[in-house]
């Protein structure tokens, strides 16, 4: 668990960036928080902290509900606010977010808890006061042990095989792993 405190939207994107080089593809960065907590801005830090666009570049895919930045290592932000369904889940297109290795950052990730075969990281930001805000920074390991992160193997890609939604709204997703040794 680790704890940040920042005092300015500045200071949260300056903060992705540097939360940036920690990251490893392939990676589930899951943020929660309240409106105007400030997912996009950090989720601004950390694609431009990666390479794949600029910081200007970043928006909200609140209408859009996924953007794709970078090549040909790609970052997928995608915006779970407006999905009220499972329907509405499965036409985001999200397969092929894991068809290679890459950091995916979905804000309202607790609206769809998923279920994968990545490592995920789950960050929660709150309003402090005034342009103040908590980050929250917990490491998650969901799915069945698969060690993706292991040294001997650079590239990990993944094949949607299926999608199942449990009545208590967890969705879990299905894949193949494919691996190419270093």
């Amino acid at each position: 668990l680790e704890e940040i405190i920042t005092h300015s939207a500045e200071e949260t994107t300056s903060w992705g960036r540097e939360f940036s080089k920690r990251l490893n593809a392939p990676v589930l960065v899951l943020l929660a928080g309240d409106l105007g907590t400030g997912k996009t801005t950090l989720t601004k830090g950390i694609v431009s902290g990666l390479g794949a666009a600029s910081e200007d570049d970043v928006t909200s895919p609140t209408f859009t509900l996924v953007h794709v930045y970078g090549r040909p290592a790609k970052v997928y932000h995608a915006d779970l606010y407006r999905i009220e369904s499972f329907h509405d889940f499965e036409t985001l297109g999200m397969e092929d977010m894991f068809t290679a290795p890459s950091v995916a950052i979905l804000e309202w990730s607790e609206r769809f808890p998923l279920k994968s075969p990545w490592p995920q990281i789950r960050i929660r930001l709150e309003h402090l006061g005034g342009d103040a805000r908590r980050i929250t920074v917990v490491p998650t390991f969901i799915g069945e042990g698969i060690p993706l992160l292991a040294p001997r193997h650079r590239e990990v890609a993944l094949r949607l095989l299926g999608v199942q939604q449990f009545p208590d709204g967890v969705v879990q997703l299905h894949y193949e792993v494919q691996r190419s040794r270093v």
